[in-house]
């Protein structure tokens, strides 16, 4: 579900993603799913995709899936592999709940580009600190 004006009010404040152009799409328990239009700001000397950028994203998707019911989780740790170029315009980041325990959580976050490849993969444990 899109979400709604608390949540996205909520996010701004995550301004080194939000000021970089991370958006959030959709919203449900335990899961997220957020957007960033490619520009030229987010290519490194090659011309190719900051390796941050994907990591970016993939950390905000986390943050919205584990926060945006109440804050609290922080990531533990996060690895990423990265899979592939962008092939598109935009990256998409889904974060999901693979397990949710009493203090720690983990989320795997596929990153795609607009046209369906995946470009990267982040798997971060998240901990409960309040």
């Amino acid at each position: 579900m899109k979400p709604d004006e608390k949540t996205v009010k909520l996010f701004e404040n995550d301004r080194f993603a939000t000021e970089n152009g991370a958006v959030i799409e959709e919203v449900e328990e335990h899961y997220a799913k957020c957007s960033l239009k490619l520009g030229s700001r987010h290519r490194n000397a090659m011309g190719a995709v900051m390796g941050g950028v994907y990591f970016t994203l993939a950390d905000f998707a986390f943050a919205v899936a584990a926060n945006w019911q109440g804050t609290g989780t922080v990531s533990l740790h996060s690895d990423i592999a990265y899979l592939g170029s962008v092939k598109g315009n935009q990256l998409i980041a889904e974060a999901v709940c693979i397990k949710n325990g009493r203090s720690t959580s983990y989320y795997k976050i596929e990153v795609k580009d607009e046209l369906g490849n995946l470009t990267a993969v982040v798997n971060t444990t998240g901990y409960r600190v309040k």
